[in-house]
């Protein structure tokens, strides 16, 4: 049957790259086509053909409290009868530096940008300009957008194309990125020894989120803040993901390790397009105007992601309670989902932590991207297809983390429980 949806994809495909504006939305991974969107409230989505899902995306994460969420809107609608753009400073800017540096640890001062992978490429270069030292070390499986210095061995959407090696990324740039397993410290220690002196900057998902939810194992993160300190590199948060989605102190808070310097996204801008790198005072101020260390960007700062992002943080700061609310759905999801896998007989790990959550058809422990690789995830791909014919829609490839909202209610992770219980018996037959 010839859809609204695959109409869409089909004159999409005629102007757009591949018909999408970011590689994961095209369903490569899990086959058929993609979901056109038309709207969406609370803890649902509706397609341009009328259908209702459950949704476990949250727009990769930002959506924590929902979809159209009614102060949200309501204050960018307020705002936006005053210009979307002034490029000029706005009392909006200064109120959202010092509500994040009153939420996160280590934040002395905070650059707001337009983007997650516009903060890290900032970040990574702050750390060059401050050490005076270029490579750096990342690992494998993180996604720290698509700078060049960050797809080496990237996870999310480069894994889930299978894209090895990306034209356009010169042999010098990629010389400059080291990368290890994650959750591996010892190759760490061996890397830093092997390249003494040259590296500027550690960055890392404090808590993976792009070959699936992958938590550091005991020790990891806290072997890396130690080489940091005696070798005098930069130690990178990148809690685009995480930050104040996990705890109102983002992943530093929960796993109780302090970083040099944090980026942000997702939940800072509330679904807007936003992003902000900040950390410790005497490396900050190399950034211009300050110092030497030139960012810039017309747009950063807009008073519409600002007033989106600032009224939405200001609710979490203010209601601290509504991250055990998050996390107690998360673990009834994850326990109804044990469940009815135990029953089905098919291999499964999840991996959960707060509101993160995923599941991999393995039968080994997932702790970093080869194991990732490693699961069934054809067997996934059938699993995405019959939850969304029964209304509930996963993110579209094995190496995503799915993002809970608050919005969900009981009755919404029953459905996703049993709908699960009857995917597996119509794959497993």
């Amino acid at each position: 049957m010839i859809t609204k949806s695959t109409e869409l994809f089909t004159r999409a495909q005629q102007s757009i790259p591949g018909g999408v504006n970011s590689p994961v939305r095209a369903f490569k991974s899990v086959g058929g086509t993609p979901l056109f969107i038309s709207r969406a409230k609370g803890a649902y989505l509706y397609d341009v053909d009328g259908n209702k899902y459950i949704d476990y995306i949250a727009s990769w994460g930002p959506m924590i409290l929902g979809h159209a969420y009614e102060p949200v809107v309501g204050a960018i609608q307020a705002q936006a009868v005053y210009s979307t753009s002034y490029g000029a400073p706005t009392e909006l800017e200064v109120k959202m530096a010092e509500l994040i540096i009153s939420m996160a640890p280590n934040v002395d001062l905070i650059r707001m940008v337009s983007s997650g992978t516009e903060a890290c490429m900032s970040a990574i270069r702050v750390a060059r300009g401050y050490t005076g030292k270029n490579k750096i070390i990342k690992f494998e499986g993180c996604y720290h957008g698509h700078a060049d210095s960050f797809l080496v061995k990237a996870g999310s959407g480069m894994a889930t194309l299978n894209i090895q090696t990306v034209p356009g990324v010169t042999a010098g740039v990629a010389n400059d990125t080291l990368t290890c397993a994650y959750n591996n410290l010892e190759a760490v220690k061996n890397l830093v020894a092997a390249n003494r002196n040259e590296i500027a900057a550690i960055i890392i998902e404090p808590i993976a989120g792009n070959m699936g939810c992958v938590l550091p194992v005991p020790g990891f993160l806290e072997g890396i803040r130690k080489i940091c300190n005696e070798e005098k590199i930069v130690f990178i948060f990148d809690e685009v993901m995480t930050g104040f989605r996990l705890a109102p102190g983002g992943a530093q808070e929960k796993m109780a390790i302090d970083a040099d310097l944090i980026t942000y996204g997702k939940v800072i801008g509330a679904g807007m397009p936003v992003g902000a790198f900040g950390g410790k005072k005497h490396i900050m101020e190399v950034v211009a105007p300050l110092g030497n260390v030139y960012q810039a960007g017309t747009l950063s700062g807009n008073p519409i992601a600002m007033i989106a992002g600032y009224t939405l943080l200001d609710i979490l700061h203010r209601n601290p309670a509504l991250y055990s609310e998050l996390d107690e759905k998360t673990i009834y999801l994850k326990n109804g989902l044990q469940d009815v896998l135990q029953e089905s007989g098919v291999p499964f790990v999840i991996n959960q932590t707060g509101s993160m959550i995923s599941v991999h058809f393995s039968k080994i422990p997932v702790t970093d991207f080869a194991s990732a690789a490693a699961a069934d995830n054809a067997f996934f791909g059938k699993f995405f297809h019959a939850m969304l014919r029964r209304g509930v829609y996963l993110p579209p490839s094995a190496f995503e983390s799915w993002f809970l909202n608050n919005a969900l209610s009981v009755e919404d992770l029953d459905k996703t429980i049993e709908a699960a219980r009857e995917s597996l018996k119509e794959i497993c037959q």
